[in-house]
């Protein structure tokens, strides 16, 4: 499976470093220097060469990270072989990702990774099937899980100890204990 680690912004300076809009929680292991992201190709078109007009460039399929630094609360990154504005200028708006096999699993048992939990069947802590763990939302309060209920609508379910007192990975299953009316918005 492959997990969103950042999407390349603009590019900063003439040097070839590009801005990059942040989606992990850990950006210095993510993006350091030598690491190997994969670039979705789905949101890498053919674009016109900006150094060399009626030629189309295509953005590789990996990119590896050269250097980093922050400035002014933004990630710029050098990658190999971007060498100047032009060629910075083809990256813009490169979703950037790793394999979640390349991820490892967090230390603290009460924390998990989005695709750990991503599939997960959702019970009752009488063991009713409540629906199936679609996605998880990072809301600014907490994070929510999404979840697809048998009759096809979907619920959101803050992902907190008082309402998911169980998560059981081995098990494939989460459970929820949900307040009355919470399944019904």
């Amino acid at each position: 499976m492959r997990l969103i680690v950042g999407r390349i912004g603009r590019p900063h300076g003439i040097r070839g470093e590009v801005t990059v809009e942040v989606r992990t929680d850990e950006p210095e292991t993510r993006f350091a220097a030598g690491s190997v992201l994969v670039t979705d190709p789905a949101a890498s078109p053919v674009t016109p060469a900006p150094s060399a007009p009626g030629h189309l460039v295509r953005v590789p399929d990996r990119l590896t990270v050269e250097s980093i630094r922050w400035h002014q609360g933004r990630l710029l990154v050098c990658f190999e072989g971007v060498v100047d504005r032009n060629v910075a200028e083809v990256l813009r708006d490169t979703i950037l990702t790793v394999d979640s096999a390349d991820v490892a699993a967090p230390t603290d048992p009460d924390e998990f990774n989005d695709h750990q939990l991503v599939g997960l069947t959702v019970v009752d802590p009488a063991g009713e099937t409540l629906g199936e763990v679609a996605r998880i939302d990072h809301a600014p309060a907490s994070d929510l899980l999404v979840v697809r209920r048998p009759d096809g609508r979907t619920a959101l379910i803050p992902f907190v100890k008082a309402i998911v007192p169980e998560v059981d990975l081995a098990g494939g299953r989460v459970v929820v204990d949900p307040p009355g009316g919470l399944l019904d918005l």
